[in-house]
């Protein structure tokens, strides 16, 4: 067998912080905002206060009646309660399934109804302002993270519940549900097992643990309902490092928390390092001292990256991007360096972890799979989730024994890179590749914050862009870096909050798409 299968119990989440804090009781979480289930801890809590919370929690759904086995849907507003939460339904046997704040009130209620009949935990506000009545009829129980509201429970008002000891679910059991990121239409729910995290996991620890000192502080801005977050949070703890978690990405609250407690290691979304490339700039040095930034989402500009390498002040800061999927975690990976430039092949997502991964590209005509005739690129990781809930044939749609199919486009050079070109479902007739041309545009634009191309009603690739405080696009420089490009529509410039956004802030092009067309079709 190609993938070495790794002989484990699982990835326990349940016991996660109990775990962490035997081995570094006092190791620090650093939070940037308050916990809305234990508002009175503070925003810096040692990993024994956060196993306390944990087992708390924990102690408090089981007053609840919920057993081992069940579902319990955690969709409220966003803080790291999310997180907390979900090692607590953990502890007691139960299965979270995790459901971004950014979702709307609909998609929440279908997905409600995929789970069939779950425990439900929320918050007032999403209850007041967001969330259909249904979700009560949805659901066995509606629970209340915070706030009060008719017919749901508080976990505030269960105090001085007896604790519970933790329950063992086998390796192979769902240990944590969560959703892709629904760019196509309402979300699957990727069905996780204690196996299939602990493939995952590996590798990632080996490479942090070779990155930085124990003593430096990783910092993660992740979103809390990611299944990245399941892995980066216990690599983080379980080797003892001060844990930075951020729930806002806004740059002049991150340098004030990175200028108190500087990061040898970030973890983060690629639109949050864009976000972040103006840190460059602070007199504070805010990155000075990162040793390593990792992304492993979604394809991240060469600009980005040497912007990041640029503010680091350490002798060789490294840049690591993976490939990967929330269905098969991380599976190809490369490392920059100041010496790539901002012009490097942003295309080129690097080569599978030997033993543990892989990558075949299949023709899609019969034909040598090159740049100019792309194949669908396929994977193979033990890190693979077991199923869809509720959508088994859908998972099956994608699976061909071992291998996975991405849905995305790319081929694969002779020295065994791959190189990602588009999404299956955002190739545009015409264009070899919709992401190069937007590395290249973010190259040569510094003021460009965002550029997406995507095809007008004729086929057109049209460039939506957004730049830094919304300043007017430079009609002349946009003119000299399109010149030697294929031909482009016209661009049209739209506010980076107006753009429609994953949980992850991966932009969701087919919907753009569509408001493009209509707002062309209204005028």
């Amino acid at each position: 067998m190609f993938l070495q299968r790794i002989a484990n119990k699982g990835i326990r989440l349940g016991t996660l912080f109990d775990r962490a804090a035997a081995r570094h009781p006092a190791s620090p979480v650093i939070l940037d905002h308050d916990l809305d289930l234990a508002p009175d801890r503070g925003r810096r809590l040692s990993l024994t206060e956060l196993a306390d919370v944990v087992a708390d929690i924990a102690s408090r759904l089981w007053a609840l009646r919920i057993r081992p086995g069940d579902h319990v849907v955690v969709h409220k507003s966003d803080s790291f309660d999310i997180s907390l939460l979900a090692c607590a339904t953990a502890r007691i046997g139960a299965i979270p399934v995790l459901l971004s704040p950014k979702l709307d009130g609909a998609t929440v209620a279908a997905l409600l109804r995929r789970v069939n009949q779950p425990y439900l935990v929320t918050d007032q506000a999403k209850l007041e302002q967001e969330l259909p009545a249904e979700v009560f009829d949805l659901s066995e129980r509606v629970v209340l993270a915070s706030g009060t509201y008719p017919e749901a429970t508080s976990l505030a008002a269960l105090v001085d519940v007896p604790r519970v000891r933790p329950v063992t679910m086998p390796p192979e059991h769902p240990t944590l549900i969560t959703h892709t990121s629904g760019t196509t239409g309402i979300p699957k729910l990727a069905v996780h097992t204690g196996h299939t995290f602990q493939a995952r996991y590996r590798p990632q620890a080996t490479l942090v643990g070779a990155a930085v000192k124990r003593s430096e502080a990783v910092a993660i801005h992740v979103s809390f309902v990611h299944s990245r977050m399941y892995t980066a949070m216990p690599i983080s703890i379980m080797q003892g490092h001060p844990l930075i978690i951020l729930r806002d990405d806004d740059p002049d609250r991150v340098a004030d928390i990175f200028t108190q407690v500087p990061p040898g290691f970030i973890e983060a979304h690629p639109n949050t390092f864009l976000r972040w490339e103006v840190l460059g700039e602070d007199p504070r040095a805010p990155l000075a001292n990162v040793r390593y930034f990792s992304s492993t989402f979604d394809a991240i500009h060469p600009r980005t990256v040497q912007r990041m390498l640029d503010a680091s002040q350490r002798r060789l800061p490294l840049f690591a991007q993976a490939y990967g999927q929330s269905e098969v975690g991380p599976i190809a990976a490369r490392t920059y360096t100041r010496s790539r430039g901002t012009e490097a092949d942003g295309r080129c997502v690097g080569r599978p972890m030997p033993g543990m991964t892989g990558v075949r590209v299949v023709s899609r005509d019969g034909k040598p799979v090159t740049k100019s005739s792309p194949g669908y690129i396929e994977v193979r990781s033990d890190g693979r989730i077991v199923t869809y809930l509720g959508e088994h044939h859908r998972w099956e749609q994608q699976a061909d024994g071992d291998w996975w199919r991405m849905g995305d486009l790319g081929y694969l050079t002779k020295w065994g890179c791959l190189h990602l070109l588009d999404r299956e479902v955002d190739e545009i007739p015409g264009v070899e590749s919709t992401l190069e041309i937007e590395d290249k545009l973010f190259a040569r634009l510094p003021e460009l914050v965002e550029v997406v191309l995507v095809p007008s009603a004729d086929g057109e690739p049209v460039p939506v862009v957004s730049t830094r405080d919304d300043k007017p696009l430079d009609e002349e420089a946009w003119r000299r870096a399109v010149s030697d490009l294929p031909s482009l529509g016209a661009p049209v410039q739209w506010r980076l909050q107006d753009l429609p956004q994953t949980a992850t802030t991966k932009i969701k092009r087919l919907e753009l798409a569509e408001r493009l067309h209509n707002s062309a079709t209204a005028a």
